[in-house]
């Protein structure tokens, strides 16, 4: 008995967390205006970002995308078959997003094309709320739910064969990161306070892929 198909999930803790965060916090409160937004993804009690921050200058922002960067290219070459001067010899690209979740606000469910690995970096987070457990969690759906029938024989396999939805709640400093073309969201925010996130979508691109198409 094996596995198959299985998902890549990693949690990855940044090191200059502690200094980055709160000058993060600062400046992204400080940019959460209209000038700043992006037109495309309004959501009520929530900003984010035109997906540009690969571009802004401050060196809080650069070396938070370093770290977050180096973060996912260890994660993706730590499952791959290429060798290390392989791995080494590909181009990375990505764009890059940061996400301010207020009290009953959250992130609509969504996926990326065009990209391989989506990371969602924590810069701020509330505390739990008392009585919702999934108060502002990210939520990666499971894809088998839409065609699969599932009876009492199903519902009761162990792990790794157990089908649900998995949820990773977001702590300050920490990142998550697996596939870009898996389902996911940033559940409603129960709690006092509000949430900040770096999300980041990103690709490898090979000698012989010129061809990648736009973002």
């Amino acid at each position: 008995m094996v596995p198959i198909f299985a998902t890549p999930f990693a949690v990855v803790k940044l090191e200059a967390a502690k200094v980055l965060n709160p000058k993060l916090a600062a400046l992204f409160a400080d940019r959460a205006t209209p000038e700043w937004r992006d037109p495309s993804a309004p959501m009520p009690h929530a900003f984010r970002s035109r997906d540009n921050l690969t571009e802004w200058h401050e060196d809080t922002v650069r070396a938070t995308l370093r770290e977050i960067l180096a973060a996912v290219t260890s994660v993706a070459a730590s499952i791959s078959s290429l060798s290390a001067e392989q791995f080494a010899g590909l181009s990375l690209q990505a764009r890059a997003w940061f996400t301010i979740v207020e009290a009953d606000g959250g992130v609509p469910p969504t996926s990326y094309a065009n990209a391989s690995w989506a990371a969602v970096y924590c810069v701020e987070a509330p505390p739990p709320s008392p009585v919702r457990f999934d108060s502002g969690v990210l939520r990666l759906y499971e894809p088998r739910h839409g065609n699969m029938f599932q009876d009492v024989s199903q519902s009761a396999m162990r792990l790794p064969y157990l089908s649900g939805h998995c949820t990773w709640r977001p702590v300050p400093g920490e990142m998550a990161v697996y596939p870009a073309a898996v389902i996911h969201e940033i559940a409603l925010l129960r709690a006092r306070g509000r949430l900040v996130i770096v999300t980041a979508r990103v690709r490898f691109v090979g000698s012989e892929q010129a061809w990648m198409p736009p973002w």
